[in-house]
């Protein structure tokens, strides 16, 4: 797994173009203030140590979500960060996983809609701890 967190004083979606017939319809966005947006690019290989893979993106969401004094946290499903992808069911349960985590812990969580491009709207402050990728 990637993983590219940047911390949004503001967070725009709108589904745009529908890649995956399989998923349902979603035609609304929202707007989401002051976030930690996880740009998760999961691989094939995340499947044989799920557990442990979202464990640490959990890990790190919170990490950056504490550093930024924030307790909302959106998941976006990024396939661009490397050229091996993981199947798009793998990439749902991982996502349902560590929302129902996050959740249980006391954060606000979202996701943008998996099987989509999206329109993406964003401000991010020029702080130290805005922006961190990590290999997980």
């Amino acid at each position: 797994m990637k993983l590219l967190m940047i911390y949004t004083s503001h967070f725009g979606f709108k589904p745009s173009l529908k890649t995956l017939d399989s998923v349902e319809d979603v035609k609304d966005g929202k707007e989401i203030k002051d976030a930690v947006v996880g740009f998760i690019h999961v691989e094939a290989e995340d499947a044989e140590q799920q557990g442990k893979v979202v464990t640490r993106l959990i890990k790190n969401l919170k990490w950056l979500a504490g550093k930024n004094s924030t307790k909302r946290i959106v998941l976006h499903s990024f396939a661009h960060l490397s050229e091996r992808k993981g199947d798009p069911n793998l990439v749902m349960e991982i996502f349902r996983e560590a929302e129902q985590r996050l959740l249980s812990s006391g954060y606000e969580v979202f996701q943008t809609p998996i099987g989509y491009f999206v329109d993406l709207e964003l401000k991010a402050p020029g702080t130290p701890l805005a922006r961190v990728f990590k290999q997980i």
